[in-house]
């Protein structure tokens, strides 16, 4: 049986994607992600933890981000884990995890102050699979 490689994040852009695009036309759009969790502490606080995820997309995918998402924007996304290792200019080996991303879903844009802690995706969520471009 083989294994499952599957990661599932709801959670904010902290910054606007950066887009690189490469001969042939390929576009790469890399996303930072906030995703938070609540927990009381020992003393019966409630303290906010947030993790910070970083996601790359291609071709499609990385286009849609470009063009539709923004900083603060709330976001579904769906992939796989993936590491990478690579030697920089004097020799240093650096290791990286990412999200690979292969389904995205917009959920709505930056939270405004008078919005409070309402979600801003009355539009609903718009999916949006890599399975389904014509590649």
């Amino acid at each position: 049986m083989s294994g499952v490689n599957k990661v599932m994040l709801i959670g904010r852009l902290g910054r606007d994607p950066e887009t690189k695009w490469f001969e042939g036309g390929r576009a790469m759009s890399t996303l930072s992600i906030a995703t938070s969790e609540r927990q009381k502490d020992r003393d019966g606080k409630l303290r906010e933890r947030t993790e910070w995820h970083r996601v790359v997309l291609w071709q499609q995918l990385a286009e849609i981000a470009e063009k539709h998402l923004k900083k603060g924007d709330r976001i579904y996304v769906e992939g796989k884990l993936r590491s990478r290792t690579w030697q920089d200019g004097t020799g240093v080996e650096h290791k990286a995890i990412e999200i690979v991303g292969e389904r995205i879903e917009m959920l709505g844009g930056p939270l405004r102050k008078e919005e409070g802690a309402q979600d801003s995706s009355a539009k609903g969520p718009h999916p949006m699979d890599a399975s389904a471009l014509p590649i």
